[in-house]
């Protein structure tokens, strides 16, 4: 279990790493400056949302991962029950914004099913490693190379904009941006999309680069700056990958981004 939650907690602070990015080139990108003001509470609360659902998934994993591969056709719908659940208390939250969402279930349930099954299967492999004992950094090491948790992590980021896509075609907008409504929604995920390959990248050379079991030990007992109580609650699984200030732009010499997390 202790595994499992921390996988759960490294997807958690993943995500958010992926959203920071996200909003910072959002900032940058017409005409999402404009939108953005309207967008931004909206994704907050998806983000939150989406690890929430994540955790449900990689739980899942984990109470299965011992016994014979499940068939997914009958895993899948108490997933989708689930992630239901959790999008009725996003919606409730949202109702206190001036803003409106109808989450189009038509379009993002074959989106969220192959997300599901893709960080699923990834959980489900990480967690039957052998060694039982094996920290979360050993066990990803002996599941996958670098290049394919990279591909795997970029798979993940480009299925989570599609369904962030289709999120912000409901988001209501002023009259004014109504006709740029799906001009609105391609480059937002344009823009994430643009994120996902270098960000995946970055992170699976800090996950994977070499070192000594000494130098592997002190890396388990570094805790990062921190910029949020939800950065606190993850630190520990970050560090033990190597990946506490992955949140610092690579491109710039600019401070980490701040906690605010909008996709």
């Amino acid at each position: 279990m202790k595994r499992a939650r921390s996988l759960a907690r490294l997807n958690g602070r993943i995500l958010s790493i992926f959203s920071q990015r996200t909003t910072a080139a959002l900032r940058a990108a017409l005409p999402l400056r404009l939108a953005l003001p309207h967008l931004e509470p909206v994704l907050a609360l998806n983000i939150t949302k989406e690890v929430r659902k994540d955790m449900l998934v990689i739980l899942r994993a984990r109470e299965l991962a011992p016994e014979e591969p499940s068939d997914w056709n009958t895993v899948l719908p108490q997933l989708m029950q689930a992630s239901k659940d959790i999008d009725r208390t996003f919606l409730a939250r949202i109702g206190s914004f001036p803003v409106g969402v109808v989450i189009r279930y038509e379009e993002i349930t074959p989106i969220r099913a192959r997300r599901m099954k893709l960080l699923y299967d990834a959980a489900l492999r990480i967690l039957r490693t052998e060694n039982s004992r094996q920290r979360l950094r050993g066990a990803m090491h002996a599941t996958f190379s670098r290049d394919e948790f990279a591909q795997l992590l970029e798979q993940l980021f480009r299925l989570y904009a599609d369904e962030t896509r289709s999120l912000s075609r409901s988001v209501q907008l002023p009259r004014l941006l109504v006709p740029l409504r799906e001009k609105i929604a391609q480059e937002l995920f344009n823009v994430m999309i643009r994120v996902a390959r270098p960000l995946a990248s970055e992170i699976a050379a800090k996950a994977y680069r070499p070192t000594t079991p000494a130098q592997n030990e002190a890396i388990t007992g570094i805790r990062p700056v921190q910029h949020s109580s939800e950065a606190a609650n993850v630190a520990a699984a970050t560090a033990d990958i190597g990946v506490g200030e992955i949140n610092r732009d690579p491109e710039s010499n600019r401070p980490p981004l701040p906690a605010k997390d909008c996709c």
